[in-house]
């Protein structure tokens, strides 16, 4: 298993401290503050500790604070209804004793009944696609050298944008982009880890796609730009180390907050799981110098 792999697998192996209160690590994933990806792959964890024969059906979680690389994170875990058929979780993300994250995640026995989907993109298929590390390699040299290090870092989940876009020069574009992501290597068969894991990747690049059509990029110096919420909706069995697609679109812009979805579908064509993030971006009047 690769080494940055096993490093989401160490994140989500919480540490339990006592029933419903739960530690876990911190790794720069992007730079000083924690990935949000990362918060939302452990709060899940802590809540699917604290049930027993369901998994996630939704979680709707907040970013309250950035989130400190260098410190562990603890996660307590409310038990605020078991139902027949529904469990309801809330979570608080916690560091240097403050709320840096909340979240209510509702778990669900299978169940069957009516069902419908939206039909799969049709877009090529990942074989043959770039990925984004070597897309990466390719601007190395536009990329400042304050931020090249954490910017070129290895990531564990692999990601196989269709029309990428150079976030050192970006275009105008429209509000959609898709790409294909898969983990780096072969998990254990623990659907709680693949979903912990999908929501770790569901919060890569979405946030940016509501700057498409303004020609902007989170890697500009007079950009400021933050995760604010994150929903999850998960509907259908999956693998996060076999390809999915990520088909995302931003519908508005304004008050310096960007709207984004997301649906992700199993290479077969079914929807597994749909997203929902609005993030800051916000141009600051005078840029910053790295």
């Amino acid at each position: 298993m690769s080494n940055v792999m096993q490093e989401v697998l160490d994140l989500l192996d919480l540490e339990t401290i006592e029933h419903g209160i739960y530690r876990g690590k911190s790794v720069n994933f992007f730079g000083k503050n924690v990935f949000g990806g990362q918060v939302l792959g452990q709060a899940l964890m802590a809540a699917g500790r604290t049930v027993e024969g369901r998994l996630p059906h939704s979680l709707h979680g907040y970013f309250l604070r950035a989130g400190d690389v260098n410190a562990p994170i603890v996660y307590q875990v409310e038990n605020i209804r078991d139902g027949k058929s529904f469990c309801t979780r809330n979570v608080k993300g916690i560091q240097h004793g403050e709320n840096i994250f909340l979240m209510s995640a509702s778990f669900a026995l299978p169940e069957e009944g009516l069902e419908h989907q939206v039909e799969m993109p049709k877009v090529e298929g990942p074989e043959g696609i770039p990925s984004e590390y070597e897309l990466r390699m390719k601007i190395a040299p536009m990329i400042p050298e304050k931020v090249r290090g954490v910017f070129m870092r290895e990531r564990p989940i692999e990601l196989r944008p269709i029309d990428p876009v150079n976030p050192f020069a970006p275009a105008k574009k429209e509000p959609r982009r898709y790409h294909w992501m898969k983990a780096q290597t072969a998990l254990p068969d623990d659907p709680l880890l693949h979903m912990c894991i999908l929501a770790f990747a569901s919060d890569f690049i979405l946030m940016s796609t509501a700057m498409l059509p303004h020609g902007v990029s989170f890697m500009q110096n007079n950009m400021q730009a933050a995760s604010l919420d994150h929903a999850m909706w998960f509907h259908r069995d999956f693998r996060i180390d076999e390809w999915l697609l990520y088909d995302m679109d931003s519908p508005n812009a304004s008050a310096s907050r960007g709207m984004n979805f997301g649906r992700i579908f199993a290479q077969d064509g079914r929807l597994v799981a749909t997203v929902a993030q609005e993030g800051l971006m916000r141009l600051r009047e005078v840029p910053e110098k790295y």
